[in-house]
This record gives C-alpha cells, sequence and structure tokens, in this order.
C-alpha cells in the first residue's frame, strides 16, 4: 500500500512538473533571441524569464553571465550555461530513480508476502492422528498468500511503465534545452554580445 501511494504520488508530481508549459515553452527560445538581437536585458527583466521555466533558466544564465563588469567570452558564456543545464537535468530527473525503485521492489515484497504466507500456511498444518489438515482451507491459504504476489505486480507494472514514459520525455526535454543552449551561443555571438 505505502509503495502504490508513494508511486501515484510520484507520478502526479512528474506530471506537473514535466508539463511542456513549465520546461521548455513553445516560442520562447525565439522571442529570447528577438529581445536580445539589440541589446541584453535587464537583470530585473532576465529573473522573470529565469522564474517561467527551465529553458528560461538555462537562456537566463546565459544573459545574467553578460552582465559581469568584465564581459564575458564564449567560453564563459558556455561555462554557466553547461552548470545551468547540469542543474535542470537533476531537476527533470527528479523523484524518477524513487519511481524506478518502487518499480523494482515491488514485485519482491510482494513475493516475499506470499512466500511469508505459505510458511505461515504450511507451518499451521500439524497433522493430528495420522492425517494432514483440510485441503481445502490449505488451497484457501495458498491462494491468500499468492494475492501478495499479484499486488505487487499490480504496483510495479504502471511504476515501470510511467518510469519509461518519464525518462522518455526527460531525455527529449534535456535534448531541446542542449539545442537551445547552442543557438543561444551562437546568437549572441553574431549579434557581438560576446568579446572575442
Amino acid at each position: 500500500m505505502a509503495s502504490s501511494v508513494l508511486a501515484l504520488a510520484i507520478i502526479i508530481e512528474r506530471f506537473v512538473a514535466l508539463a511542456e508549459g513549465r520546461v521548455a515553452p513553445q516560442g520562447l527560445s525565439a522571442a529570447v533571441f528577438a529581445t536580445t538581437r539589440q541589446r541584453i536585458p535587464e537583470p530585473a527583466s532576465v529573473a522573470e524569464l529565469e522564474n517561467g521555466s527551465v529553458l528560461g533558466k538555462v537562456l537566463g544564465s546565459a544573459l545574467l553571465a553578460l552582465h559581469a563588469p568584465s564581459g564575458c567570452s564564449e567560453e564563459d558564456v558556455r561555462a554557466v550555461m553547461q552548470n545551468a543545464g547540469r542543474a535542470a537535468a537533476q531537476h527533470l530527473e527528479a523523484h524518477l530513480s524513487a519511481l524506478a525503485t518502487v518499480a523494482s521492489a515491488a514485485p519482491l515484497m510482494g513475493l516475499l508476502g506470499t512466500v511469508i504466507g505459505m510458511i505461515e500456511i504450511f507451518g499451521g498444518q500439524s497433522p493430528s492422528a495420522g492425517t494432514a489438515g483440510n485441503p481445502a482451507q490449505l488451497a484457501q491459504g495458498i491462494s491468500m498468500a499468492l494475492y501478495n504476489t499479484a499486488f505487487g505486480l499490480l504496483v510495479a507494472i504502471p511504476a515501470l511503465v510511467f518510469w519509461r514514459y518519464f525518462r522518455a520525455r526527460v531525455d527529449a526535454y534535456l535534448l531541446t534545452l542542449e539545442t537551445c543552449a547552442e543557438q543561444m551561443l551562437r546568437h549572441l555571438k553574431t549579434c557581438g554580445h560576446i568579446r572575442p
């Protein structure tokens, strides 16, 4: 029960956190490129960009770096965006390892429950006067013990499916972030905002 509640909570949280509008809104990079064609926005505007989405944090990190008094080289801006990208990757992958753990551990917990149940059933069967216990009662006990394995699988299968779904979604977002960061670097270089 605990693992099913945990898995459900993680799945709901990841659906919200990995919504496209929170990670990489459509048209954001184009809007940033248009805004920075002539000049670099003030830090207050950049802070708003960073608070809007994960992609905004990556692109905003480059714009904040350009506000340094000594200016920034291409390598400096690239390093800043790589650090922001690593933080973004960690944010996107949050709780996915816990979901994978639930998917792996739930069948084992169900199997453990089944084994313990079988031990209890057969341990409780004491022959009296040379006869074994009631076969119907034994079959019912085995059936109840096997429910543990079934419940473990009922938790593990959806957890595994959603883990794979979220993993693929995170990989696609990371590719988008990397592509936009490279485009941003070329854009800033073309517009002359990065010192040679």
